[in-house]
């Protein structure tokens, strides 16, 4: 067992001090002196007049009836002051005025319109305060609430849009409806922009929905705008048989799910990279029916479809139709006459059309106008029964070597008109 030695420090030598060792509590702690009764009792003095005086800076001579001192209990209230006791507040009271009452008897007419009612009485003086003369004033009846106004009726002169000012310049136009004109933006696409402030007339920003311009001011957007538009795109799509144009209808699917990746042609050389926001608002800028094949234009751009499918559209159309007509002989030259001008549909006379022969068999059509199922009803009004039908060419824009059930983007160079 290892037994432990405790070394005894070596003596100071003579002539040095020995360190001394800090204090427990602190430097300088010891034993404090108390103070004796005749001491402290004048401490005491010194602290309450220091407090007093304190108050009195405070308050004042008189401190509040709610203030209590700290070693007091707090349901203890102050004793009043002797040298100067607390005043009795009377209630305020206004006494009545020929000068208030006359107001006060005006006010009554113009509400009532001559005298007040039977059971209306005046509680008092104009200010609310009590009556002097010593009569009680009855209690008015409880009011009835008002029934609510019955709603006008819609009158026919009332149909117009709200938005629209009831007076105008002669000769103006909606803005955004002047921007389409101008081909800035669609109408949908022009009301956006207005609405986010993005949009100048002479320089001045228009945020106001309905606002109408006159021809020859300038109309300018913003680059944001700008930016926004250029990031829409445009889709070519060679569809096939068995797909419809827009939404999905008796179970087939519309053309816009061919639109993926696995389905880009290989050759598209318009740089631009396939992102999954190009499917959103990607509409059908015209139509091919379910039996019919070819150029289709899907575009997010509203410039676009008002280009194609726009009232005042002028954009030509070039099908190739294959046909056969009923006794299996070659078509009359007047029924080609026809087909080239003269038919009408839906009582409405047709646009002229470019038609001619390919082949023995075959029809090239060149339309400048898209009703529904044109070219087959045509073909049946000099009876002739359409067996096959692709759109070649909208524009200046052809479908060209794309492989049926494919798309492409369209090229920054180029252009349907």
């Amino acid at each position: 067992m290892a037994t432990l030695k405790l070394k005894t420090p070596p003596a100071p030598e003579s002539g040095r001090i020995a360190p001394q060792r800090t204090p427990v509590r602190g430097v300088g702690a010891g034993v404090n002196k108390r103070p004796t009764l005749a001491e402290a009792q004048v401490q005491r003095a010194e602290r309450e007049a220091r407090y007093q005086e304190q108050l009195r800076q405070r308050f004042g001579d008189r401190p509040p009836a709610g203030f209590t001192r700290r070693d007091e209990p707090q349901s203890a209230q102050p004793a009043p002051r002797q040298d100067r006791p607390p005043r009795a507040q009377p209630p305020r009271q206004r006494p009545d005025t020929p000068e208030r009452d006359a107001r006060y008897d005006d006010q009554l007419r113009q509400r009532f319109g001559g005298a007040p009612p039977p059971e209306f009485a005046r509680r008092g003086d104009a200010r609310g305060n009590p009556r002097t003369d010593g009569r009680a004033a009855p209690r008015p009846e409880p009011r009835q609430q008002r029934s609510p106004a019955p709603q006008q009726r819609h009158r026919p002169d009332d149909d117009r849009d709200e938005r629209e000012p009831a007076e105008h310049v002669p000769g103006s136009m909606r803005l955004s409806k002047r921007m389409s004109e101008l081909g800035i933006a669609s109408r949908r696409e022009a009301d956006e922009w207005i609405a986010a402030g993005l949009v100048r007339v002479d320089d001045q920003i228009v945020k106001e929905l309905g606002s109408r311009v006159v021809v020859g001011q300038r109309i300018t957007v913003d680059a944001k705008a700008r930016y926004q538009q250029a990031q829409r795109v445009t889709v070519l799509v060679n569809k096939p048989v068995g797909f419809v144009s827009g939404q999905a209808e008796d179970g087939y699917e519309p053309a816009v799910v061919l639109v993926t990746p696995a389905n880009q042609w290989r050759d598209d050389r318009s740089g631009t990279r396939f992102l999954r926001e190009h499917l959103k608002s990607l509409v059908p800028a015209g139509r091919l029916d379910i039996d019919s094949v070819g150029l289709l234009v899907l575009t997010q751009d509203g410039r676009v479809a008002k280009q194609l499918i726009g009232e005042d559209s002028e954009v030509e159309k070039e099908y190739l139709v294959r046909v056969a007509t009923a006794n299996g002989k070659r078509l009359p030259d007047a029924s080609l006459a026809l087909l080239n001008h003269g038919l009408e549909l839906d009582g409405e006379a047709l646009r002229p059309a470019l038609v001619e022969w390919v082949n023995d068999d075959q029809l090239r059509f060149v339309l400048r106008q898209g009703k529904k199922r044109q070219i087959r009803r045509m073909c049946e009004a000099v009876g002739m029964q359409v067996l096959g039908l692709k759109r070649v060419r909208i524009g200046k824009v052809m479908l060209g070597d794309l492989p049926p059930g494919c798309w492409r983007y369209l090229r920054m160079d180029e252009s349907f008109v």
